[in-house]
């Protein structure tokens, strides 16, 4: 009798788990979610602005259904449009990637690349990202310029260690971005320095969200500081949320909007839209994009 309650005990966690595993691969992967978040950090009496974040494509070049969910946020009509990196997860991605941006890329917007635009994923064992102080493996190169070129031939900003100001929604926006931290790109003394008075809206942007940059960006003054690479833990635990985010920012920010600590700053995570090829899965943690709508302080 014990024998067999063992049996069927065993027998049961493992369609269980099997379960899991099918929702979390065939279907919560592809449940692609819009977040909307207000943030005060517009002066006051200023209509609000609407910024569209996206991260973390990880786009395949069969992936129809994300490029024409994303493609469809147009409708939306975003005054800006922010893109934090890993767009790309094949040699073959660009189309698709411009499939998706293409009904976006009339609006301003900017950019920062991550190690996925640059490299492309190797097979490597999921619960490796559990381990610190984990080696990063480099697969095949990825056309990142010809990403570049599309990007900034359709006028946004790349801000990849680089500066700038621009003008959406009838205000002055400053800009700044470093090229990602995670692969050791960034390089943000370089375009350090405090917002200027003459900005109405002040914007940082990095791929990874490593806090030793993000207290540069908000002791400089910049108000919304935006990155991804998380994946939000991509599979979380309900009631505990994400277990690693892969980086040093805590498992508690691992997505959504949250004060910057020490700052007057604002940081909002995305959860992104994709998944690493090897490991197609998301639990308890749904493909994303967010309208953050900017409101007076």
């Amino acid at each position: 009798m014990r024998k067999r309650t063992l049996f069927r005990l065993a027998l049961g966690t493992a369609a269980a788990g099997a379960a899991t595993l099918a929702y979390a691969s065939l279907i919560e992967r592809n449940m692609f979610t819009l977040r909307r978040f207000d943030v005060p950090v517009l002066p006051a009496d200023t209509e609000p602005l609407r910024v569209l974040h996206l991260s973390d494509l990880h786009m395949m070049p069969e992936q129809r259904r994300k490029q024409e969910w994303v493609a469809s946020l147009a409708a939306l009509d975003p005054d800006l449009v922010v893109v934090t990196g890993d767009n790309m997860a094949d040699p073959g991605a660009v189309p698709g990637v411009l499939r998706a941006l293409q009904p976006l890329l009339d609006l301003p917007g900017a950019f920062v690349f991550g190690s996925n635009d640059y490299t492309g994923p190797v097979l490597k064992n999921p619960f490796s990202y559990l381990l610190p102080n984990r080696e990063y493996a480099e697969g095949v190169e990825l056309p990142h310029e010809e990403l570049r070129e599309i990007l900034t031939g359709a006028g946004w900003a790349d801000l990849n260690n680089a500066r700038t100001t621009l003008k959406a929604g009838g205000l002055l926006i400053e800009l700044v971005g470093v090229d990602d931290p995670h692969i050791e790109r960034d390089d943000y003394p370089t375009v350090a320095g405090p917002v200027s008075p003459s900005a109405e809206l002040s914007i940082a942007l990095t791929h990874s969200p490593e806090p030793a940059v993000l207290d540069r960006m908000a002791g400089d003054g910049f108000g919304l500081l935006l990155a991804g690479h998380t994946h939000g833990g991509q599979v979380c635990v309900p009631g505990v949320g994400a277990l690693v985010t892969n980086c040093g920012l805590p498992r508690s920010m691992a997505k959504g909007l949250h004060r910057w600590p020490g700052s007057d700053s604002w940081l909002h995570v995305s959860a992104g839209l994709g998944t690493h090829p090897t490991a197609p899965v998301r639990f308890a943690c749904r493909p994303e994009a967010s309208i953050l709508t900017l409101i007076p302080r």
